[in-house]
């Protein structure tokens, strides 16, 4: 199998619209079939993440089978930190000029501000980890990150053939601590490397490893369990959100991200997608995705600061953009395409190729 398939890359700017789309909460708030809307649109749109540790782990174990384990490790170990930095250097000055502004607006010392975000930014576990110190959205390189160590120590220690079984095991604990949380008190961050992203890298490193290529004749039954899981993960949200808790819909929107049915619509999508490699070849949607789709989520971070900061001065003149529909159709794509904007302008300086994604060259970058 080619490390180029068009119908993954493809699928890349469609999960990373995706993750946009939930980034943004389309029309949540705005009554009950709004709420509504974003239960449909976020639930439907939730497979993105997993997607992307899937894809991850697919390709590591593709490279790992032509080289050595080790040398492959370092590489990524490069590219994810590299691609982590970026995004802390795009989103931190943003962050921090909207704590001088705030501080000024509010007259409150503005060094003692500074110094409090500082902290909080430079927090060991927060910045290493869980990537959540600058942007909580940024938590996904890191989380890949340790996904690649722990897959990598699992190698290493001669535990390949148990490497689902136990990524399994901690995944089922970041269940219980997220979306099944009425069963057992997990008194711990879970959304991280070790029970997240762990389990569904090794899943696609797992996929690759047992040299299976989904049959073409059989795409269309892949297709259709795709869709038949994506129902019934809308159904399993649903029930989670508001049956179980006789909360209704009009009250507010289910906010828990990922459940079972997550994972069997993820893993049927990319088995259809791998039964149909050429898919999307004759058009620019590949290209798209394996140029921009990274480029687009390091950098929307600071884009859908920058707007939603906006949208609430507006709000403080007397301008209540937010409770617009114009502001809940426009905020998606002006974040999707601003990021792609600020991406290509940033890559623009000195650029550097990794993983097939320009980035700019600086002290903190090398071209390994």
């Amino acid at each position: 199998m080619s490390e180029r398939i068009s119908s993954i890359d493809a699928m890349r700017i469609v999960a990373m619209a995706s993750v946009v789309v939930i980034h943004t909460n389309p029309f949540e708030g705005v009554g009950t079939y709004g709420n509504l809307a974003n239960f449909l649109i976020e639930s439907t749109a939730r497979f993105a993440v997993p997607f992307f540790f899937l894809a991850s782990g697919y390709f590591f174990a593709l490279q790992i089978a032509r080289s050595d384990p080790t040398t492959q490790f370092r590489k990524r170990v490069s590219k994810i930190s590299s691609l982590y930095l970026f995004g802390l250097l795009l989103t931190f000055p943003v962050f921090l000029t909207e704590t001088v502004v705030r501080a000024s607006i509010e007259n409150r010392d503005i060094m003692t501000s500074v110094v409090h975000d500082l902290t909080a930014f430079t927090s060991p576990i927060e910045l290493i980890y869980y990537g959540t110190s600058v942007s909580e959205i940024l938590w996904f390189f890191p989380a890949l990150l340790f996904s690649y160590l722990f897959i990598y120590l699992c190698l290493n220690h001669g535990l390949s053939a148990y490497l689902l079984p136990i990524s399994l095991g901690f995944h089922l604990v970041g269940l219980l601590g997220s979306s099944y949380t009425m069963f057992i008190d997990i008194p711990f961050v879970v959304r991280d490397g070790l029970f997240f992203g762990f389990f569904y890298t090794s899943l696609g490193y797992a996929i690759y490893s047992h040299d299976w290529q989904p049959d073409l004749d059989r795409s269309t039954l892949y297709l259709g369990l795709t869709v038949l899981f994506g129902a019934l993960h809308i159904g399993e949200r649903y029930v989670l959100g508001y049956v179980i808790t006789d909360s209704t819909v009009a009250q507010g929107v289910y906010w828990s991200s990922y459940t079972i049915g997550t994972a069997l619509v993820t893993v049927s999508l990319f088995v259809f997608l791998l039964s149909r490699p050429d898919l999307g070849t004759s058009t620019a949607v590949p290209s798209w995705g394996r140029n921009y789709a990274v480029g687009i989520y390091v950098a929307h971070p600071p884009v859908l600061f920058v707007l939603e900061e906006g949208a609430e001065v507006l709000n403080s003149s007397g301008y209540e953009v937010q409770n617009t529909i114009l502001w809940q159709f426009v905020l998606t794509p002006a974040t999707f395409f601003g990021a792609l904007l600020v991406y290509i302008a940033v890559s623009k300086l000195r650029p550097v190729r990794l993983g097939g994604f320009s980035l700019p060259r600086g002290n903190w970058m090398q071209n390994r």
